[in-house]
């Protein structure tokens, strides 16, 4: 089946009570029972909902996957992973990674006894030196945020083999399933922030993880019906309503950006241009190979590297609406050393290229004239000032 057509039919049935094509909104907490565990496969919704339950097993379809379990945020996704683990158990992450996933693991989770490394993982071989006996997970990005590094997942995966016990996770937010299967190139789980394309409205906070190993999910449904960060079915809903288009809206996402990065890369003020389509960016080739297009996300910077001149250019855009998250039909500016990244210390940061300038983009599915538009008179703006 293709992607199209996953999108719309994939683990939905039709309703067995009404016939409804579209899946109801089960807004119930608990469900009546004919005797103690006689039931129709739902005792309370914090263990499980029909509405959510259709919603994993769509997700879990378009990421090539068996078992799909939501959460209440991309967050609450990731916290369930990181509880698998252990005290003195280490993890890598590469080191471009998102604010908060960076502000969980050093804040909450390193007071547990648990070890992070960030290293550069977009060459696959700095891997060797850092794995130890007690490392236990690797935490990639790919496309990463803000600076979308490209990682070759299948490389990292064949480097761990011969360890049963390291549990590989692939956040595949930015690209969606319409653009990457983590899983087909060998990741143990795959995490999705919904909120993002997925459900692709900016109306909803979500998250999700997919895995093929049935003792992972097992782990996993267990922490999640323990601790309860899941979602509520009217998001449920909203994010089965939003996946119904991501195919299309993916497709102009990509061709957006496409447009906008040929604009920029003929404005003499930008210095560099993160984007994993363009010819010159370091593992262009593992995107192709990886990849099925190369997504709506893009950062750049300023030859000046002034943080002024970055504040000026974003709070002057009329389409590009200054504010965090991305991935939703509207196109999103924002400054990750000052927003999704502020709570990397600034020396982080810098060993990172999160530089004063940085601008990360999402851009949306307007038309791309208009969106260049707005963007040629922001910078406007700063030829005018000096």
């Amino acid at each position: 089946m293709k992607f199209g057509t996953k999108v719309i039919h994939s683990g939905l049935d039709t309703d067995p009570s009404t016939g409804a094509i579209i899946t109801p909104i089960y807004q119930t907490s608990t469900y009546v029972q004919k005797k103690p565990g006689d039931n129709m496969g739902y005792e309370y919704s914090r263990t499980k909902n029909p509405t959510r339950s259709a919603l994993e097993n769509s997700i879990a379809v378009l990421e090539n996957g068996k078992f799909g379990i939501c959460y209440s945020s991309g967050m609450g996704a990731a916290d369930a992973i990181i509880k698998l683990l252990k005290p003195n158990d280490a993890i890598i992450c590469n080191k471009d990674i998102y604010g908060g996933t960076y502000r969980m693991f050093s804040q909450v989770f390193s007071n547990f006894d648990l070890k992070f490394k960030y290293i550069d993982l977009t060459n696959a071989d700095n891997l060797t030196n850092s794995l130890t006996d007690q490392t236990k997970l690797i935490w990639i990005e790919t496309p990463s945020n803000p600076l979308l590094e490209i990682i070759d997942i299948q490389k990292i995966k064949e480097m761990v083999q011969h360890r049963e016990d390291i549990i590989v996770v692939v956040d595949n937010t930015f690209a969606s399933p319409a653009l990457q299967n983590p899983l087909d190139l060998g990741a143990d789980i795959v995490l999705h922030s919904v909120t993002k394309y997925l459900a692709g409205h900016s109306d909803l906070i979500m998250g999700a993880l997919i895995t093929n190993n049935p003792s992972i999910y097992e782990k996993l449904f267990l922490i999640t019906k323990s601790c309860g960060a899941v979602p509520g079915p009217m998001d449920s809903f909203l994010a089965l309503r939003g996946i119904k288009t991501l195919d299309l809206r993916i497709k102009k996402h990509c061709e957006n950006a496409a447009k906008i990065n040929s604009f920029l890369s003929n404005l003499n003020m930008i210095d560099k241009i993160y984007w994993p389509g363009r010819e010159t960016h370091k593992n262009h080739i593992i995107a192709k190979k990886q990849m099925r297009d190369f997504g709506g996300m893009m950062s750049f910077t300023l030859k000046n590297d002034s943080f002024e001149d970055a504040v000026t250019i974003i709070s002057n855009t009329s389409l590009f609406k200054l504010a965090e998250s991305l991935g939703g039909v509207e196109s999103l500016i924002s400054h990750p050393a000052s927003m999704t990244h502020a709570s990397i210390p600034k020396k982080e940061r810098e060993k990172h290229n999160l530089s004063n300038s940085l601008i990360r983009i999402s851009v949306g599915i307007e038309n791309s004239d208009d969106l260049i538009d707005d963007l040629k008179q922001a910078f406007n703006k700063i030829t005018k000032k000096g």
